[in-house]
């Protein structure tokens, strides 16, 4: 499969042929060895998993969201940190946090994961700025410590973890790109939502963020028909951000934006998601210098 250019266009769309399941076992004379998860805490007690000891000197690191960091750093075969273990050969750190109503960020009485994200939009709660909040401690400490180059900083995440990528980065500055892998990009497409309305998630949609992520190096990645998450509603996020790029920044010839569409079963990951999604970064983040 030949790789595409994405310096040369403003959005790709890609047919890419296979499917891969979050949950394919690996054969067993190809398994890797996994790096373990390092559990970490910031002054404020703000946890986060690390997989990597303290550099020599600060590197560039990928945020990864998509389950609770217990589940992040037992899985098996640990389908959501690919990007993360293949960018590592280079050299990068990736960190993984709870995303709102996981792990650690669950309250009690609650519903857990998705459904607990439904309840707190209903409740009027803000459901993602404490998260942005202690994505941005972890970093600030990550910096501090001298564990983080601040230029070179990204955000990834599957599914529900895309969603909270794209917040972060569009509420952290320093995250120079953000990348999903079969993202949410409108709650309103999850059946967990059922019964909450436009106005109940106008403060979390991505569509108001789109001015902040203007000019930001994004990649997004899904299967060509995927009724879990909506791939419509992730093409047109895409195209979102394409348009506002080009009206609050016309000096970005080239907008780094790309859309990567192929086919898969129902809410899986299209054939080697992970690895063109690493590509990407490394491809982009090489372009930034040092």
């Amino acid at each position: 499969m030949n790789v595409p250019r994405c310096s040369r266009l403003v959005m790709m769309l890609f047919l890419v042929s296979g499917t891969t399941e979050w949950s394919s076992a690996l054969a067993e004379d190809t398994k890797p060895t996994f790096p373990p998860m390092r559990l970490l805490k910031t002054a404020d007690g703000t946890r986060f998993g690390l997989f990597s000891e303290k550099p020599a000197a600060p590197a560039a690191t990928l945020f990864i969201f998509a389950t609770g960091i217990d589940e992040m750093g037992s899985d098996p075969t640990r389908y959501y940190t690919q990007t993360g273990r293949d960018l590592a050969k280079d050299g990068w750190l990736y960190v993984v946090l709870d995303p709102p109503c996981h792990g650690y960020d669950h309250k009690e009485g609650e519903p857990a994961a998705l459904m607990g994200w439904a309840h707190r939009v209903k409740a009027g709660q803000d459901l993602m700025g404490p998260f942005v909040k202690r994505c941005t401690v972890v970093l600030d400490h990550l910096i501090a410590e001298d564990y983080t180059d601040p230029d070179r900083v990204a955000a990834s995440g599957t599914s529900r973890g895309g969603f909270c990528a794209l917040h972060f980065a569009a509420g952290e500055p320093r995250v120079r790109a953000a990348t999903g892998v079969s993202p949410v990009t409108n709650p309103l497409a999850l059946s967990e939502f059922a019964g909450v309305t436009d106005e109940q998630v106008k403060a979390i949609n991505i569509d108001s963020l789109t001015d902040r992520l203007a000019g930001r190096i994004v990649w997004l990645s899904i299967g060509n028909h995927d009724p879990r998450v909506s791939t419509d509603d992730c093409v047109r996020l895409a195209r979102n951000i394409v348009t506002t790029t080009r009206r609050l920044k016309p000096e970005i010839k080239v907008t780094p934006v790309e859309l990567l569409v192929g086919p898969s079963e129902g809410h899986r990951a299209v054939d080697d998601a992970y690895l063109l999604e690493a590509q990407f970064l490394r491809k982009h983040f090489k372009s930034l210098g040092r």
